[in-house]
């Protein structure tokens, strides 16, 4: 049996939405929304390009170009897809077909040797590249 003690209880229902939970909710969604867009703006490899006096910045007519990344270990990337020398061409060749831009910017560590960027440019070549460009960051 119930116990009611008073006649002057109400018994509404109290409906009251407590936001803290949310709150919680979303400062745990921004939270990972900003260390998440940090590690896609950081992706790909650590190149430390050349440096040049006569830097210019070129805008490519139609379209993205082709970047193929060149690495100081050796690794390949072309448009942050992992490439072996071996296959350069082929992977090349995929990316430039899917492309209205013929072009390919090469990304390579400034440590690199001479023959490693020769092959890539012979490998964009058989591809079909058009035009070849070789990226710099500003001299002193």
């Amino acid at each position: 049996m119930a116990m009611r003690f008073s006649e002057t209880d109400d018994d509404a229902i109290v409906a009251e939405i407590n936001i803290t939970p949310l709150t919680d909710i979303f400062l745990v969604l921004l939270i990972i929304f900003m260390i998440s867009s940090s590690a896609m703006l950081e992706s790909g490899m650590n190149v430390k390009l050349p440096s040049a006096k006569t830097t210019s910045v070129t805008q490519a007519e139609s379209g993205k170009p082709i970047y193929v990344t060149v690495s100081k270990d050796g690794g390949i990337l072309v448009n942050e897809v992992a490439a072996t020398e071996n296959a350069l061409a082929t992977v090349l060749k995929d990316a430039l077909d899917k492309t209205t831009n013929k072009a390919v910017v090469i990304r390579g560590d400034e440590a690199i040797f001479l023959g490693k960027a020769v092959k890539v440019m012979d490998a964009a070549r058989s591809a079909g590249a058009e035009k070849i460009a070789i990226a710099t960051q500003a001299g002193e």
